[in-house]
Formats: structure tokens, C-alpha cells, sequence
């Protein structure tokens, strides 16, 4: 690395470091009134499930969510079985003015999924998955993660754009966007949504899709949790499977920037149906990798090709030819299997800090910061992974959906990952000078669902162009701001549109 290159470094370093204890601060959160005795009362009387309280004995368990770093205290939380549920919560919250939060899965960083003091509506109960392989249409509710949709749809051979982990909730992965292995094939995650049932801020359920108030279904479509609470969604399906040709190319870490500038020069010719994502990390212990490279920096590229055609081994050919791995692990294998395989990497109950950003393509200034800052990972868990978009996802106007970032063909997640808290400062450092150094080539835009609790100044660059008609959809819907929790779109006033909160 050359002097003016450790320089910049350095100074993106000595900046990071600036503000890391308050990393996990909610903004949004304002002070909160105090869940009575009588509002728990009200809350039972109409409810099939549970209201769970601080005393209770599962209560630490039913605040825990996938980030460790997560440590908030709802003053309840109400565990939901159904829509008639999440509809009686919802008044009762309203008319009791209490701060609500809204948890699927609780997989997302920011921990949006709870708040403290106020309540906290927990979807994660509602798990049915329904599949109907004559319509190709997949009946969701907001509590399945991945690994439920994929099961089901799977038994008849069907798929809809996904994640990447199979413990992810559904419902924040769809309403963010949602990306993965099919994205370029079928779009994003949104994409494929074809409706959604959504209690809205007065405690009404409504049907949201292009025939039925198609604006509230324009919003949801990468607007977040701003709109109201999903109780059922209703996914588009695709014939995948059940096996697919995928599987893991590994390179030594001294040919990063050569096997990165292959890659991203491979890029424009992939057909749709090949994706292809690079992951910078320290090599795990895998069968095929020899002892001597394990807990080494290494390059691997995690490849799928979902076609049943003879021309996947054709297509993938030209990764094996970027450099000369040290082991390889390509072959057929089931959907949901793959869909899983880098679940080990992910498991709930670490501490966690990413930052992102698009890209349309990897220059060389690009791909000099990722080999340097991936040449010094702070943790054995930590890794730099870029993600494949562009294909079907990038033939989408960028306001015929909330989400706007059509023009991104990369995303670029810098994952650090730890197990314990001595460790905070040393990993979210290394993360955010990253994100800097990184930054001049970058779009702007923003992936909310990789977004981190210290990033409300990224809210717009979120929502992009589409953030005055959100923010004019959302006064509609929610014109009191009830549903914040969240990255907050402020209802539009009167004489125009509130700024970014």
C-alpha cells in the first residue's frame, strides 16, 4: 500500500472512532408513557395471544433479537396470533398514545423491531405459509422467515426471490426490498409481491395491490414499516429447482485485486440466471479448502446458476479462470440447501455492525480499499461480501416502486461481526472507516435493510426520488407519524413535504 494510501486510511480510522459509544442510539424514539396496569388489562381482553411483561420469565427471551447489540426493553410486548390480534393492539396502542414497534423476524441490525418503554407488537408467532402450485402464488404471514417460505414452496418445485440466510423474516427482507441467488433472474423480493393485507394506523385491515389502493401497495414496496402492520403477503412464484448448480470458488487473498477486476469485468456479460457474489473474509474450516488456508484471508465467490440446463458448467467457467484457486466446491444441489449454506456464518447472538454501498461497478480505487481493509479484518467473523444485483431488478423504472436503487448492480456490505463487547470499538471503527474510504465511488444510495441504528442521516438516501411521494402516501395512511419506529418517513404537511426523520 502506498504512503498516500496508509495516510487516508489512517484519517478514515482516527475519524471512525469518533462517537462509537452512542453507535446504538434510536432518535426516533421520543420519550414514551408508561404501559398501565389497565392498558395491559384492555390489551388482554381482546387478544388470542400473549401480553408479555419485564417480570415474566420469558420476557428476556421474547426481547432478544438476532443482533446482540440490541439491548432494549419494551414496557410489553404483545405476541400476536392473527390479524384480529394486530388490529385490537393497534387501537388500543393509538388511543393510549403509547411508542410502538413492530417485530417479524427480528433479524434486522438496526433493531427496529423493539423499543423501549413502549410496545412492541410480535409477529413472530404467525408463521403459516401456504402454497397454491396452480396460481403459483405463495400466502405468507409476516412471522416466516425464509427457511419457511422455501420449505413450502420448494415441495412443488417454486421460488421467489429471497435472502441469503434462511433465519431472516420475511416481512423486513419484503419490505425493504429484498435481494438474493434469484434477484437477477425474477427481480427483487418486491417484485414478486402481488398483495398484502396491512392494518393500517386507525386499526383497519386493508388489501393493498395495483387494483386496490394501489398507492398504499406502491409504498410498501420498499417504504418499510411506515405504512402499517403486514398480516398476510402474497408472493409470484417460479419454477427453481429442486436442485440448482452452485456452490464456492476460493482464491488466495494475493490475488484479490486481480480475481475482483475479472469479476467485475465478467459482470456485464452474465446472463440472468447466473449470480455470482464475492466475499472477502477469513477462509472457514471447509472440507475442500487445504488446513494450511483455514482462518486465512481468502476471496470466495459464491456462485448459483438456477436454470435445469446443461449450460451452467459453461456459464460458471470463466470464475474458475480468474486467478488459480485453492479449492472449489461447484455441483447440483437442492435450492433450499443452498439457501441455507451460509446460515453457520450468521447464527443469532453475535455482536454486529455493518455499513453498506451501491455500486454500478468495481474500479480499481474500489477495488484497492476492499483488499486493504480486508487485509486487516478486526475479528475472525468480520468480512467484506459484494452482492450481485443488475439482470431483471435493473429492467424496473426507479418509480415504479418506493425502492429507487435500479441503477446499483453491486451492493457492498461491510460485515463486522464479534462475540464480545471489548471488542465494540476496535470492529465499528474498522467499519465505518471503511464505509468512508469507500465512499467517493459509491452511487449515494442507501439499502435500508442493511442500515445501521447510527444511519438516520441516510433515511433519504434510502428513499431517493421516491421520498416526497412516500412521505405524501404516508400522511394518508399515518398523517400522526404513529408507525416511527422505523426509517422514518415524515407524513407531508399542508404546504409540502416534511424533511427526512
Amino acid at each position: 500500500m502506498s504512503t498516500n494510501t496508509e495516510t487516508l486510511g489512517q484519517h478514515h480510522l482516527a475519524a471512525a472512532h469518533a462517537g462509537v459509544e452512542a453507535i446504538m442510539q434510536e432518535p426516533n424514539e421520543v420519550a414514551t408513557k408508561p404501559i398501565s396496569d389497565g392498558t395491559v388489562a384492555a390489551l388482554r381482553a381482546g387478544m388470542h395471544g400473549q401480553i408479555i411483561l419485564p417480570e415474566d420469565s420469558a420476557y428476556d427471551t421474547a426481547r432478544s433479537v438476532w443482533n446482540a447489540m440490541i439491548d432494549k426493553r419494551p414496557g410489553a410486548i404483545a405476541r400476536c396470533t392473527g390479524a384480529a390480534d394486530v388490529m385490537h393492539v393497534v387501537r388500543i396502542a393509538r388511543e393510549e398514545g403509547l411508542t410502538v414497534s413492530v417485530r417479524g423476524g427480528g433479524h434486522h441490525i438496526a433493531g427496529n423491531a423493539l423499543c423501549d418503554g413502549g410496545l412492541t407488537i410480535d409477529l413472530s408467532g404467525m408463521r403459516t405459509v401456504y402454497i397454491d402450485p396452480q396460481t403459483r402464488r405463495a400466502h405468507v404471514s409476516p412471522g416466516a422467515t425464509l427457511a419457511d417460505v422455501d420449505h413450502e414452496a420448494q415441495a412443488f418445485g417454486l421460488a421467489t426471490p429471497l435472502g441469503i440466510n434462511s433465519t431472516t423474516g420475511i416481512a423486513g427482507l419484503t419490505l425493504g426490498g429484498g435481494f438474493g441467488w434469484l434477484t437477477r433472474r425474477f427481480g427483487l423480493t418486491i417484485d414478486n409481491l402481488v398483495a398484502a393485507d396491512v392494518v393500517t394506523a386507525n386499526g383497519r385491515r386493508l388489501r393493498a395491490a395495483e387494483d386496490e389502493h394501489a398507492d398504499l401497495f406502491w409504498a410498501l414496496r420498499g417504504g418499510g414499516g411506515n405504512f402499517g402492520v403486514v398480516t398476510r403477503f402474497e408472493f409470484a412464484l417460479h419454477p427453481v429447482g429442486p436442485e440448482v448448480l452452485c456452490g464456492l470458488v476460493v482464491y488466495p487473498f494475493d490475488q484479490a485485486p486481480q480475481v475482483l477486476a475479472k469479476y467485475n469485468e465478467l459482470i456485464p456479460e452474465m446472463p440472468d440466471e447466473l449470480s455470482v457474489w464475492a466475499v472477502l473474509r477469513k477462509a472457514p474450516p471447509l472440507p475442500f479448502l487445504p488446513p494450511s488456508i483455514h482462518g486465512r484471508e481468502v476471496v470466495i465467490f459464491a456462485i448459483v446458476y438456477s436454470l435445469d440446463s446443461e449450460d451452467g458448467m459453461r456459464a460458471i467457467e470463466p470464475v474458475r479462470r480468474f486467478g488459480e484457486p485453492v479449492g472449489e466446491h461447484l455441483g447440483r444441489t437442492p435450492y433450499s440447501v443452498w439457501q441455507q449454506a451460509f446460515d453457520p456464518l450468521l447464527t443469532p447472538g453475535a455482536r454486529n455492525y455493518w455499513k453498506s454501498h451501491n455500486f454500478t461497478g468495481l474500479s480499481d480505487a474500489v477495488i484497492t480499499t476492499i483488499t486493504d481493509y480486508a487485509g486487516r479484518l478486526p475479528s475472525d467473523q468480520c468480512e467484506i461480501f459484494v452482492g450481485q444485483l443488475g439482470g431483471a431488478a435493473s429492467r424496473i423504472a426507479p418509480d415504479a416502486t418506493a425502492y429507487p436503487h435500479r441503477d446499483a448492480t453491486l451492493v457492498m456490505n461491510v460485515h463486522a461481526r464479534w462475540d464480545h463487547p471489548t471488542d465494540d470499538e476496535d470492529c465499528i471503527t474498522w467499519a465505518r472507516a471503511f464505509f468512508e474510504a469507500a465512499k467517493p465511488e459509491a452511487t449515494g444510495g442507501a439499502y435500508s435493510n442493511f442500515m445501521t441504528a447510527d444511519e438516520r442521516e441516510r433515511t433519504s438516501a434510502a428513499y431517493g426520488i421516491n421520498y416526497d411521494r412516500l412521505a405524501a402516501i404516508k400522511r394518508r395512511y399515518d398523517p400522526d407519524n404513529f408507525f416511527r419506529i422505523n426509517w422514518n418517513i415524515q407524513p407531508a404537511s399542508d404546504g409540502g413535504v416534511a424533511g427526512a426523520g
